[in-house]
């Protein structure tokens, strides 16, 4: 979007008013001003070219084009001239300055014209007025809302990965209708289980999500759109891990219905085997209640918890439940010793891998010391020093690291050496944060790639983004540049993040559209996203927002053919 003009009736800061006393004067007139001197376009005498000097003209402070300083410059100053900003530099051509001044003057107009501080101010403003015209919605309105609510891809790999898990069970269950004892076998059924926690864990860990998100992003621009579409949803890869943690649940309560008739039969006489078996499916049960949406929502902080000790009491009483079972069968007559049994169960190996996976991030806890950089009274910039970083990463910090976890988008610095993340006030933790800048912070784990990441999979992209938003943003574009369009709506911008976040933001993208919404209300996001898409000849369009607007705008282009993204509830 162009730059906004700037009120040519009002005098630029620090220059007297009998500067701007400018009469309007027609070509021809301009023409003649180099041969009749008294008749030049201001009346202060001050202007005239006998006394002008080049400090003077300077004060004059209008801005000039990069193009000024190679072009051959020799006709005379008009009042276009002085609204165009080329006053300056063509009033130093009728005074005769020599090259040097010419030079000097033009530095100091550049330096002034390209300051990102200055340039910020004139790029706020309100929504376009001529916007392109939103098509018609796609598809009939119920299967449309069908597909893109309830058949979203994370419910497809959810869908995907549960029924492959039933499938099996209910094949194995067939296969072993009359076998002796009924059913199949128990170790197989608590191996199927096990398998499936340890699938659940590793497409959550960071390392594994870096990766994919690595090999994904390699795919090149020649590759068909479709394709690159589809592989940019990748961060519905939660799909995966819901999926496989419900079928580990299910799987484990056929393994304690399978033992449960084994124990009541009295095939199986081992109590200690049943208490623990049916702690465990008490545990798993709760993770599962407590991760459905409408209960996490309701509070993240009780998810968080239940999904943590839960966890971790589940992967001990897991490690007691095979030496219980191992034990029982090194007692069996011409069984193995203790030791070989429980090292020829594949559940022992698996067990392994998921305690290492469990414990590997927790080997990595550290307090770091934080620099706070207090933007407003609703937004805060902590600098950290510890680490260098990568493009389109973020971490997750706390203040009490067996409580919450926290996760923001990492923004690296110029000098590569040092990065920060902006807070915004969303709740409680953050609020206080803000209000009680805290100087360290607990720091686990590696940072993890995020959604964005997924742009560069695109020829050129629109981002949209509301609020703090802009930090995942700037994260991307700081780091890792590419043919974009920008769409920020926030209040206050300036006064709320400061003139750092926008000198940043006018680097990353010159032509960004930023609307301070308590000037001018908040504007339709899609529209203004689909007048962008459609203007800047994008392929796809990243939303960073609340989850609501991040819905509804990502539903606002699926639904009328363009491809959209933005994080999940789950991703």
């Amino acid at each position: 979007m162009a730059l906004e003009s700037p009120d040519q009736g009002t005098p630029s800061p620090g220059t007297p008013s009998s500067y701007h006393t400018v009469h309007q004067t027609t070509s021809a007139d301009s023409a003649n001003i180099k041969n009749e001197p008294t008749d030049l376009i201001v009346t202060d005498a001050s202007f005239r070219p006998g006394t002008l000097t080049t400090a003077k003209a300077a004060s004059l402070g209008y801005p000039t084009e990069n193009t000024f300083e190679d072009q051959s410059i020799t006709s005379s100053a008009s009042s276009d001239d002085l609204e165009k900003g080329m006053a300056p530099v063509l009033i130093q051509d009728q005074i005769g300055a020599n090259e040097t001044e010419k030079s000097d003057m033009v530095s100091t107009i550049r330096a002034r014209t390209t300051d990102p501080a200055n340039l910020s101010n004139r790029r706020i403003s309100g929504p376009p007025e001529n916007l392109t015209k939103l098509p018609v919605k796609r598809e009939w309105r119920i299967w449309r809302g069908i597909r893109h609510n309830y058949v979203t891809v994370y419910q497809r790999l959810f869908a995907i990965s549960f029924a492959a898990n039933m499938i099996g069970l209910v094949v194995l269950l067939a296969t072993n209708r009359h076998s002796k004892p009924w059913g199949p076998d128990r170790g197989g059924v608590a191996t199927a289980a096990a398998a499936n926690i340890l699938a659940a864990f590793l497409i959550r860990q960071e390392n594994v999500i870096n990766a994919l998100y690595s090999i994904c992003c390699a795919t090149p621009w020649w590759f068909p759109l479709r394709f690159r579409r589809m592989i940019a949803k990748l961060y519905h890869f939660g799909g995966i891990h819901s999926g496989c943690a419900v079928s580990a649940t299910a799987w484990f309560i056929l393994f304690t219905a399978l033992i449960t008739k084994d124990y009541a039969s009295g095939e199986y006489d081992q109590p200690g085997v049943m208490a623990v078996t049916y702690i465990l499916v008490a545990l798993f049960l709760s993770m599962c209640f407590f991760a459905v949406p409408q209960f996490r929502f309701v509070s993240h902080n009780v998810f968080e918890a239940v999904h943590r000790f839960a966890g971790w009491i589940s992967v001990a009483l897991f490690w007691v439940l095979v030496l219980l079972v191992s034990k029982a069968k090194s007692e069996l007559p011409g069984a193995e010793s203790l030791g070989m049994t429980v090292v020829k169960s594949a559940v022992f190996w698996i067990l392994l891998a998921i305690t290492f996976f469990t414990i590997l991030p927790w080997l990595r806890l550290r307090k770091v010391e934080a620099f706070p950089e207090m933007l407003s009274n609703h937004a805060i910039r902590i600098h950290f020093k510890y680490m260098k970083i990568g493009a389109i990463l973020g971490i997750r910090i706390s203040d009490n690291p067996l409580k919450e976890w926290h996760a923001f988008a990492s923004i690296p610095a110029p000098d590569g050496q040092s990065f920060s993340l902006i807070v915004s006030d969303a709740g409680d933790w953050t609020k206080k944060q803000i209000q009680q800048p805290s100087r360290a912070y607990w720091v686990r784990g590696i940072p993890i790639t995020g959604v964005l990441r997924m742009a560069i999979v695109f020829r050129r992209v629109v981002l949209v983004t509301t609020g703090s938003g802009i930090g995942p943003i700037l994260s991307m574009l700081v780091s890792h540049p590419l043919p974009c369009r920008l769409l920020w709506s926030t209040p206050d911008p300036e006064k709320t993040y400061g003139e750092s976040i926008m000198e940043s933001v006018c680097k990353a993208d010159p032509d960004a559209l930023i609307i301070n919404t308590r000037a001018s209300g908040r504007p339709d996001m899609v529209a203004l996203a689909y007048h962008l898409y459609m203007q800047s000849k994008a392929e796809a369009v990243f939303c960073i927002s609340n989850p609501k607007l991040t819905r509804k705008i990502v539903y606002g282009m699926e639904s009328r053919g363009v491809p959209a993204y933005g994080p999940i509830w789950d991703s």
